[in-house]
Order: structure tokens, then C-alpha cells, then sequence
């Protein structure tokens, strides 16, 4: 098992909610708040004049737990669709040792 995380801006999360929830290899996923910080937020085209002032941009953390052989689907999908995420995040892939129910 892995986990695809992306960091986006939180104008995706509605695009991404509804694109995840059409692919049969997503079973479910999780949103957390997040905020991006560093150098590149001055050229960054989703910030409002308050962002600007406040000095961060609001962004999203989305976790999908998947099947290994699923990770690189989902994330060819995400990028040929119209999720507004195209060269506006990041993403990295983690193992997953163990995974339940509590």
C-alpha cells in the first residue's frame, strides 16, 4: 500500500472531491487544512491582495490511500483533467507499512 499526498491550492478541493470520487481505484481520501509557505508564494497567481498581506497561501492537504499498482493511474488521471491542479502543487508517494481499523 502507498500514500499519495498532494499539497494544493484550496480552490481544487471541490474539482478533486468530484474527480476522485469517479476513480474505482480511490476508495476514499482526506482533506486537511494547510499552509504553504516559502519563496514561491510571490509568484503565485492564486493569491488574494489578503494572502499577500497575511504572508502565506491557503492550501490543502489531500491523503489517498492506494494499491501500489494504482498510484501511478490516479495520478495520470489527476493530471490530464481539468482538476486546477497542473502545475500548482506538489505531491509525494509514502509507504504504508500497516493499515486497519481501530
Amino acid at each position: 500500500m502507498k500514500i499519495l499526498t498532494l499539497i494544493v491550492h484550496t480552490n481544487a478541493q471541490q474539482t478533486l472531491t468530484d474527480q476522485l470520487r469517479s476513480l474505482e481505484q480511490v476508495s476514499g481520501f482526506t482533506f486537511s487544512h494547510a499552509e504553504g509557505h516559502g519563496a514561491e508564494i510571490e509568484s503565485d497567481a492564486f493569491l488574494s491582495a489578503r494572502d499577500q498581506v497575511v504572508g502565506h497561501t491557503p492550501r490543502i492537504r489531500l491523503d489517498i490511500m492506494l494499491e501500489d499498482a494504482d498510484v501511478d493511474g490516479v495520478l495520470a488521471k489527476l493530471r490530464e483533467t481539468e482538476t486546477g491542479i497542473v502545475d500548482q502543487g506538489v505531491y509525494w508517494i509514502s509507504s504504508v507499512d500497516k493499515a486497519g481499523r481501530l
